[in-house]
C-alpha cells in the first residue's frame, strides 16, 4: 500500500465512520465518546468533567484514532462460553494480536489448570476462593503485583496497599518498560519525576523539540498543538532515525484550514543513528555555547554542576560527535541557531529516548540542554515526557512502585498505625527473573499484557509458566492470555473505566487529575476493580488496620489518598465537587526546585559506544499507527505505507548491500531468537532498521538501563540474511 501525502486528513475522518459502524452507528459511538470520562488511551489526556473530547484548555473536539479504537473495543460483544469450549490454547496462539483483541469482551471468570488445554468458565465465587486460598498459603515475598496504567488511581492505590499490608513490596507497573527512565532522569535533575509544564505552556512556547517519538501515530491530538505552534510562527525540531510522514506534514481533521491545506510540521528534521541521541544533544549544546547563548544568570543562580557539564560538552570534539551520530556539524549548528533565538522552548520525548541502556543519561542530557538556556522554571518552557497509558503517571503517584517514597510510607504508617514492610521490592524485570528461577508462587496483574510487554518473549513465556498461579484482571483478550500462562491461570473480567458504578480519577502527563463518572455496564459479569481488591482485603488481611468494607466507597479511598500522597489533597473532595486539579509542587514556572539545594542539577554523562560488526544492523522496535502499546487494532500502518506487520524496514542501501529486493523473505537473528519477515525499504538512518512491537520482542535481549531497569527495546543488534521459504528443501 502507498503512504498518504500527509498524516491525518480525510482518511482519519473516514476511519471514524468505519469505527462507528463497528460500534452500532455514529449516534451510539458519539454518545459513548461524549460521556464525562477520561480518555482510555494516551496520557495526553482529555475528557473528564468537561465532557468527552474536551481537553483541559477547553478545546473541542479533541478526538483521535486511538480513543476511537479503545472505545469501540470496549463496546464489543461478549465472548461466549461456547467460544472457550471450541478453542484450545493452540488455537488461541494461532491468532494475531489484532484477532485476539477483536474477539470481544471478557464477561466470565476463566480458569485453566496445569493439565488443561483450554480455559473453562467458572463462577466468581470459585475464582475468588482459589485466589484467596493461594494468597493465604503463599509467603508474601514469593508474590508480585503488576499494574497497567489503564487502571484508576483508586484501584491502584488500594491494590498496592493490600500488597504491603499482606507483606510484600514486590509492586510495580508498566512504566518500568516504557518511561521509568524519564522519571529517574527528571528526578535526578529537578527533584520531580514528571513534566515540568502544563498544556497551557505548550500553547505558549515558540520552539518545540520532539525527540525519539512519533506523536502523529501515538499521540495524535498533540499534532493540533504543533499546528497551533506553527501558526504562531514557532518552530519544531524533530530528532528521529526514521522519517515519519506525520512529523513532516499533518492535516488536523478538526481544523478546516489544516484539513484542506495541511500543516508543515518539522522545520529541522535530524535523522541520527539509533541510540546516538547524547551525541546529537551534546553537539547542539556545543554549538549553542559557541553562539554565546548561555543563560549565565540562570545556570549560576539556579543550577549546580554547570562548570563540569560545560567542560564535558566543550571537550567533545566535532569529528567524534559527527561520527557517533551520523549527523553533520552544519545540521546541528542550524538547530542551535534556532534554539539560541528561542525565548520559550519545550523539550518533549518518548520511548526513542528511554528504551536504551543509557535511557536515564539521555533524559539528563536533554535536561542539560534545556537548562543551558534557562528553559526550565519559567512559563512556556520546560520538559515534557510524552507518556503512554492514560493513567500510568497516576498509578506511580499513588504508590505503585517497589520502593514507596518516604513521605507516603510515613503518612500511611501514621494514618493506619501500622508498620509496613521495609524490604526492597522487585521491579518488573526482577520479578520476571525471580519467576524464571522458581522464586514466585503467585502473580496478580491489574490489567495490561505482562507477557506481551516483555523483551525476550521465550524467556517471558517460560518465566510466567513457572509460576504456580497467574491472575489477570482484564477487559479483553491479548497474547498474555495464551502465551503468558502460569501453571494455573485465572482471568477475572473487570469493568471498563466508563462502566464503573462510582467515579474514579486519572492523572495525565501534565499532572492534571481528571474525574471519570463511570456509567452503566455493557455486559453482566465483569466487576469493578476496587470491589475486587476490597474483597481480597476483607478475606486475606482482615478489616484491621484498614476497613476494607468502608473502602468500597471510592470517596473513602480518595480521602486516604489525599491524606498520604503529597500534592493530592484536593482529591478528597472530587467525588462531590467534581473539581479537577493540577497536582501541587510539580509544575515549575519559577526556578525553585524540590532538590536538597533548591537548584536543578547538571549531569555530565558518557558518550555511548555502539560499534556494530560489518554484518550487523541496529533495530528499534516501533508501534504502528494502528496500535496502542501491546494492543493491535489494525494490521496496516497507514502512515508508513505498510499493509502488514511481519516486516523489517531497512535503509535501501542496506538492502542493496545484502542483495535483498522488496518483499524478500529474510531471517532476522539475535542472541535471543529469530524471526522470518519480509524486507522492505524505508527512509531510516543507514545501518538502522525498524520492526514492530510486540511481535519483534522475541528478538530483544534483556539488556537494561542500569538506573531505571528499563529494557533496551530500541538498541537491538541483529543479523539479517536471506531465508528460504518454509518447507523448501536444500539440495543433497
Amino acid at each position: 500500500m502507498r503512504a498518504p501525502s500527509a498524516g491525518g486528513g480525510f482518511p482519519a475522518i473516514f476511519y471514524t465512520w468505519k469505527k462507528a459502524r463497528e460500534a452500532g452507528g455514529i449516534a451510539r459511538l458519539w454518545k459513548a465518546m461524549r460521556t464525562r470520562n477520561a480518555c482510555k488511551t494516551c496520557a495526553l489526556g482529555m475528557g473528564g468533567q468537561a465532557g468527552g473530547m474536551v481537553n483541559e484548555s477547553g478545546h473541542f473536539p479533541e478526538v483521535c484514532k486511538k480513543s476511537l479504537q479503545a472505545m469501540v473495543a470496549d463496546m464489543g460483544g461478549a465472548i461466549t462460553p461456547e467460544f472457550w469450549a471450541d478453542h484450545d490454547f493452540e488455537a488461541l496462539r494461532s491468532l494475531s494480536p489484532r484477532e485476539l483483541e477483536a474477539l470481544g469482551r471478557l464477561v466470565q471468570p476463566l480458569h485453566a489448570g496445569p493439565l488443561d488445554d483450554r480455559y473453562r468458565p467458572i463462577e466468581w465465587s470459585a475464582a475468588m476462593d482459589r485466589l484467596v486460598e493461594q494468597l493465604k498459603k503463599t509467603p508474601p515475598e514469593r508474590t508480585f503485583f503488576y499494574f497497567s496504567g489503564r487502571s484508576s488511581n483508586e484501584a491502584a492505590f488500594l491494590l498496592q496497599l493490600f500488597a504491603r499490608l499482606y507483606g510484600t513490596n514486590n509492586v510495580n507497573n508498566c512504566s518500568y518498560y516504557c518511561h521509568q527512565a524519564s522519571g529517574v532522569g527528571l528526578a535526578s535533575v529537578t527533584g520531580s519525576g514528571t513534566a515540568t509544564i502544563t498544556l497551557d505552556d505548550v500553547d505558549h512556547c515558540d520552539l518545540l523539540f520532539l525527540i525519539g517519538g512519533n506523536p502523529a501515530s501515538n499521540h495524535p491530538r498533540f499534532m493540533r498543538s504543533l499546528m497551533e505552534l506553527k501558526r504562531r510562527r514557532g518552530k519544531v525540531v524533530v530528532i528521529n532515525p526514521m522519517r515519519e510522514l506525520g512529523l513532516v506534514r499533518f492535516k488536523v481533521p478538526s481544523d478546516v484550514r489544516s484539513l484542506f491545506f495541511g500543516t508543515d510540521i518539522a522545520d529541522e528534521y535530524l535523522m541520527p543513528r539509533i541510540g546516538s541521541d547524547i551525541a546529537v544533544l551534546a553537539g547542539i549544546a556545543k554549538a549553542t555555547i559557541a553562539l554565546g547563548a548561555v543563560a549565565e544568570s540562570f545556570v549560576a543562580n539556579h543550577c549546580e554542576g554547570w562548570d563540569a557539564w560545560r567542560n564535558w560538552v566543550e571537550d567533545l570534539a566535532w569529528p567524534d560527535l559527527e561520527a557517533a551520530c551520523g549527523v553533520a556539524r552544519s545540521e546541528l549548528e542550524r538547530v542551535a541557531a534556532l534554539y539560541a533565538e528561542s525565548e520559550r522552548a519545550i523539550f518533549s520525548w518518548t520511548m526513542g529516548i528511554t528504551h536504551h541502556e543509557h535511557g536515564v543519561a539521555n533524559v539528563q542530557t536533554i535536561a542539560g540542554l534545556a537548562m543551558l538556556r534557562g528553559m526550565i522554571g519559567r512559563p512556556g518552557a520546560g520538559l515534557l515526557p510524552l507518556r503512554g497509558h492514560s493513567n500510568v503517571q497516576g498509578v506511580g503517584s499513588v504508590g505503585v512502585t517497589p520502593v514507596l517514597k518516604p513521605p507516603i510510607m510515613a503518612a500511611l504508617e501514621r494514618s493506619l498505625e501500622v508498620e509496613l514492610p521495609k524490604t526492597s521490592g522487585l521491579d518488573t524485570m526482577a520479578c520476571m527473573e525471580a519467576a524464571d528461577r522458581g522464586e514466585i508462587d503467585l502473580a496478580v496483574c491489574l490489567g495490561g499484557n505482562l507477557f506481551g510487554s516483555n523483551p525476550d518473549s521465550a524467556f517471558a513465556s517460560r518465566a510466567l509458566r513457572n509460576i504456580p498461579l497467574v491472575v489477570q484482571l482484564s477487559t479483553t483478550t491479548n497474547t498474555g492470555h495464551c502465551c503468558g500462562l502460569g501453571r494455573e491461570t485465572l482471568v477475572l473480567p473487570v469493568l471498563a473505566r466508563d462502566e464503573e458504578s462510582q467515579p474514579t480519577t486519572q492523572e495525565s502527563m501534565f499532572n492534571f487529575v481528571r474525574v471519570s463518572d463511570g456509567g452503566p455496564a455493557r455486559h453482566e459479569g465483569p466487576r469493578g476493580e476496587v470491589d475486587l481488591v476490597c474483597e481480597l482485603g476483607e478475606r486475606v488481611v482482615g478489616n484491621t488496620p484498614l476497613d476494607w468494607t468502608a473502602m468500597r466507597d471510592h470517596d473513602a479511598v480518595r480521602a486516604l489518598i489525599a491524606d498520604v500522597v503529597p500534592g493530592y489533597g484536593p482529591i478528597a473532595e472530587v467525588g462531590a465537587s467534581k473539581q479537577e486539579f493540577v497536582i501541587d509542587g510539580r509544575i515549575f514556572h519559577d526556578p525553585t526546585f524540590p532538590t536538597e539545594s533548591g537548584r536543578a542539577r547538571f549531569h555530565p554523562v558518557d558518550l555511548p559506544s555502539f560499534e556494530l560488526e560489518s554484518d550487523e544492523l541496529v533495530v528499534m522496535t516501533v508501534r504502528s499507527e494502528g496500535q496502542f502499546n501491546t494492543v493491535v487494532y489494525e494490521d496496516e500502518d497507514f502512515y508508513r505505507g505498510q499493509d502488514r506487520r511481519d516486516i523489517i524496514l531497512m535503509h535501501p542501501e542496506d538492502m542493496e548491500d545484502r542483495g535483498f529486493a522488496v518483499d524478500d523473505l529474510v531471517e532476522v537473528t539475535t542472541s535471543t531468537g529469530s524471526l522470518r519477515v519480509l524486507a522492505r525499504p524505508f527512509e531510516i538512518a543507514r545501518g538502522c532498521a525498524a520492526m514492530y512491537y510486540p511481535e519483534a520482542n522475541i528478538l530483544v535481549p534483556r539488556t537494561l538501563d542500569g538506573a531505571s531497569k528499563t529494557p533496551a527495546f530500541k538498541s537491538v543488534r541483529v543479523r539479517v540474511r536471506a531465508a528460504e521459504p518454509i518447507g523448501a528443501s536444500s539440495s543433497p
